[in-house]
């Protein structure tokens, strides 16, 4: 299974719920301090708030959660094949999951894209619990 990933920052974590919870009509398969994600099946979607106030409203990262490793080093390779630059984070601690993951590097407008595997889920948000640093340690991008 593979399905797309939009981190958004949210100034506050319970209004948001709130409201995705309702547009999507599911409730969060996730919410830990700072942080809540749905499991949304249609459309497939993975969506991830990150309480981040004073930037509510803006994209933290985009990604694409794959089935397992083997997906990760695939798409990998294939990107690579195809010139695209990546930086590896395996065995990695974010968003509340241990994941196997690398960022593509330099998307034309700056966007920050995550290819990745939930390996296991994790009782920290981050190997140095910095929520706005995880994921690639970009808090916002306009």
């Amino acid at each position: 299974m593979s399905r797309i990933q939009l981190a958004l920052n949210v100034d506050d974590l319970t209004e948001s719920i709130a409201f995705y919870s309702t547009l999507f009509d599911t409730a969060p398969a996730k919410v830990e301090a700072g942080y809540a994600n749905f499991a949304v099946s249609e459309p497939p979607l993975k969506l991830v708030l990150i309480e981040n106030p004073g930037h509510g409203g803006s994209i933290n990262h985009l990604g694409v959660e794959v089935a397992d490793t083997d997906s990760v080093d695939a798409e990998q390779t294939r990107l690579h094949e195809a010139g695209f630059a990546s930086v590896d984070e395996r065995d990695t601690v974010c968003c509340y999951a241990k994941q196997d993951k690398f960022w593509v590097e330099n998307a034309p407008n700056g966007e920050r894209w995550e290819i990745y595997t939930v390996l296991a889920d994790s009782p920290t948000f981050s190997d140095d619990e910095a929520p706005a640093d995880c994921c690639g340690s970009v808090a916002t991008w306009a």
